[in-house]
């Protein structure tokens, strides 16, 4: 890992407040990631699976995490195993955890190596009337591919099916949506990070470049800052491009009076950044794309203003809406008219913004928590409105990460990243 190591008390913590909320003389289990095969003998850089990362730090594959608050034996009462280390696999593959380089990382006393864990878990089992599986419940989850973790929930539920199944989704999803001051200063690195990426660019793009010289750019800073690199897969959207969401090609070489979108964001300690901003290729804009700009620039401004504790996300996205008619109104891209005969289920605005304005953020970019519940304070959205409009070959979307407060305004975590149109064309010809 290139990260400095994390303090031991947010795990601590971490694992406390996941306990708290466990049935009586029940026991949890969560598994490392696997390593996924590309083919032949190649593999895809290893990731470590979020929920046993919040829980203990350990950032390995082969990992396993038994937490077990009732446990008649103190010893068995939080209990990692992991893969054994030794001189052979020190010079193949490096340095692996060990039983006190563990401790030190996770705070948990108890270590056995992972071979130990059938014969251990066993006997845990014996003595619990439940089990707490992992599974994936994000909304948005692409659960085809089986894991680790769905390997280990069909064997348990074979080999042990009078135990009463509870499930840690619910749970991870509350305490991981509520932040942790050292996650916040970790979050606030990745977007340090990010910033030292984005000024970086304000002096290299210029007519001529290709998309993907600025992906390089970006990776290069991102690297050299002990990030591993992008949080996620990188947009770098020039002109057209810009109106197409999801786009990741950077193939295409950026025209003179083009506007760049730029989603990107850099991570840290496996805490996500997620940025966007839009960038005039020849370091100005023109009158129309300034108005496009300042337009969305608005509703994000006071879309921010509207994350406040106690807010419904799907009543905050109705009033981000409600922001967005007026402006696109103003920029003679819908009429009143339009308004008054819109379809309720897919308002006017959804032709030129069609996405939703914020998600949870932290160890994943689109991070888990509780949709129908309140917002509360230290949760960290993202707030990214945008307008699209193909047939002017412009695509505008303003995108940072900011920390609900107890009370007042959102804290934004990149308040110094450039934003403001005028300050982006400063910079650009300075």
């Amino acid at each position: 890992m290139k990260y400095d190591r994390i303090d031991k008390s947010l795990y601590v913590s971490n694992r406390q407040k996941f306990t708290s909320q466990m049935a009586a003389n029940t026991l949890a289990v969560f598994n490392s990631n696997d390593i996924y095969p590309v083919s032949a003998d190649s593999t895809l850089p290893f990731a470590q699976h979020r929920d046993i990362l919040y829980l203990s730090g350990v950032d390995q594959e082969e990992s396993i995490l038994v937490l077990f608050p009732n446990a008649s034996n103190p010893a068995h009462r939080e209990v990692l195993f992991l893969k054994e280390t030794s001189e052979l696999i020190a010079i193949w593959e490096g340095e692996k955890l060990t039983k006190q380089t563990a401790f030190d990382t996770s705070g948990i006393q108890t270590v056995y190596w992972l071979q130990q864990f059938p014969t251990i878990f066993k006997q845990m089992m014996a003595e619990a009337s439940g089990i707490y599986l992992n599974t994936n419940e994000h909304l948005r989850a692409n659960t085809e591919v089986e894991t680790r973790e769905d390997r280990f929930i069909k064997q348990v539920k074979q080999d042990y099916p009078a135990h009463q199944v509870h499930k840690s989704a619910p749970i991870m999803h509350k305490i991981r949506s509520i932040k942790n001051q050292i996650e916040l200063d970790l979050m606030q690195t990745a977007c340090n990070i990010t910033e030292a990426g984005v000024r970086r660019l304000l002096g290299f793009i210029k007519p001529g470049v290709w998309e993907y010289e600025i992906e390089a750019e970006l990776a290069h800073e991102f690297l050299r800052n002990r990030s591993k690199g992008f949080a996620y897969t990188p947009i770098v959207a020039s002109g057209k491009n810009a109106c197409v969401l999801h786009y990741i090609e950077n193939n295409q070489q950026c025209k003179d009076g083009d506007v760049i979108l730029l989603d990107v964001g850099a991570e840290y300690a496996n805490y996500s950044s997620d940025l966007t901003r839009c960038i005039p290729v020849n370091g100005r804009f023109t009158a129309r794309q300034k108005a496009v700009y300042n337009a969305v620039l608005h509703v994000k401004n006071e879309a921010t203003k509207l994350l406040v504790p106690g807010t419904i996300m799907a009543e905050y996205h109705k009033q981000v809406g409600h922001l967005m008619e007026e402006q696109l109104v103003n920029l003679g891209l819908i009429s009143l008219d339009d308004i008054k005969n819109q379809d309720p289920a897919w308002p006017a605005y959804k032709k030129y913004f069609m996405h939703g304005t914020s998600h949870f953020l932290g160890l994943d970019t689109h991070d888990v928590g509780l949709w129908h519940e309140p917002i509360a304070a230290n949760m960290v959205f993202t707030v990214e409105p945008g307008i699209y409009i193909p047939a002017e070959g412009l695509g505008i979307r303003l995108e940072d990460d900011v920390v609900v407060q107890a009370s007042g305004a959102p804290f934004n975590l990149m308040a110094n990243i450039p934003i403001e149109a005028d300050e982006i064309e400063a910079l650009m010809n300075a």
